[in-house]
């Protein structure tokens, strides 16, 4: 019988994960390990990073180690009047790691759907990503925007692209200070800025944020209520929040936008949201909303949660006969045990218990 218990964190959430896309009606979708370059320096800005492998093929075409799954996807498909493409995928990407600064073969997986999005797609997506999060540990929050509502609160304020983009990068990072200050300097009035200033301070808890902005949003908190009555009879209701300092590129993203975080996790490890502008960008008429998980940040879950590599090291040298290691080593086996023979012990190695055959008085 296989035991699941071999596997990484990782590799189990790809398995639990293809299941769980194919019970709502999304299928495999498999692509190609690489693109012409042109299609990802054209949206660059839509990019984790800009830095990108490149080669010639054969005929002399630049292609690229594709860095982006969802670009390969709008790129090879297809719009049809009344049809939504639904797929998911587990694929490599080749980016610029976080923590190593290097390019690294990274396992990301998610899902997309496209073509006619309405209410119940863009809710079945958020809750696929929270059911996703579920699926790997039960210690998850997902945060829920609204670009539509943020860019509608802006504009009322200020219609200037800069002011945008400054007042932007504030509610992103929470600084009401700043915000207060570039408010001043643009001469917004101070019932707007209270109102700009309301995308910093409310957050949390979907009701507690919708009532915070009662009367301010106008046709947007309808969709925020919308959406959240929905979400109430998720069993994962309580995990999932409304917080606007979750901030996608305006030029490819609008409306509900989101990200997830695991406990133990320091980077976010779920991105998604709709993408109806970089549709657009790409000569294509539907709508769009997915979302991807980068799989490599499991490796820290993993490690955050098991503390050690295996649960016995056997220490033998040459005074110990190989015949007593292989008894010593299948008795511990037999009893489930993971089993590292070893001639020193190593900090490298980190082991639950340790299993000393050497001669009394042996050191390594």
């Amino acid at each position: 019988m296989f035991d699941d218990t071999l596997l990484k964190n990782e590799e189990k959430a790809v398995f639990a994960l293809r299941s769980l896309y194919r019970r709502y009606g999304y299928l495999p979708y498999r692509m190609s390990k690489f693109e012409e370059y042109e299609l990802y320096i054209r949206n660059k800005d839509f990019l984790v990073s800009d830095r990108i492998i490149t080669f010639n093929d054969t005929s002399g075409r630049l292609m690229a180690l594709k860095p982006d799954v969802t670009l390969s996807i709008i790129k090879n498909g297809e719009d049809t009047p009344g049809f939504k493409q639904k797929v998911y995928y587990n694929e490599n990407v080749y980016r610029i790691s976080d923590r190593t600064h290097r390019f690294r073969e990274l396992m990301q997986t998610g899902c997309e759907c496209i073509g006619d999005i309405g209410i119940y797609d863009i809710y079945e997506v958020i809750s696929l990503a929270a059911e996703s999060l579920s699926m790997i540990s039960e210690n998850f929050v997902l945060e829920v925007s609204n670009l539509g509502l943020i860019e509608e609160m802006l504009t009322s304020a200020c219609n200037d692209a800069v002011f945008a983009e400054k007042a932007i990068a504030f509610i992103a990072e929470k600084n009401s200070h700043d915000l207060s200050r570039l408010c001043d300097e643009y001469g917004i009035k101070e019932e707007q800025e209270k109102r700009l200033q309301l995308l910093i301070t409310s957050y949390g808890e979907r009701n507690m944020v919708i009532s915070a902005l009662e009367g301010e949003c106008g046709d947007k908190a309808e969709e925020l209520k919308m959406l959240s009555k929905l979400l109430d009879g998720s069993p994962y209701s309580d995990k999932i929040r409304f917080d606007f300092s979750v901030v996608n590129n305006m030029s490819y993203y609008n409306g509900f936008v989101f990200r997830g975080f695991l406990d133990g996790v320091c980077e976010g490890v779920l991105a998604g949201g709709q993408y109806d502008r970089l549709m657009a960008k790409m000569n294509r008429k539907s709508g769009a909303i997915g979302f991807a998980i980068y799989i490599d940040e499991l490796e820290q879950l993993e490690q955050a949660e098991s503390g050690t590599d295996v649960d016995l090291v056997v220490l033998y040298d040459d005074s110990v006969s190989p015949a007593d290691v292989a008894k010593a080593v299948k008795e511990q086996t037999t009893l489930g045990k993971s089993v590292s023979t070893q001639k020193c012990v190593s900090d490298r190695l980190r082991s639950r218990e340790l299993l000393d055959l050497r001669e009394e008085g042996a050191k390594c």
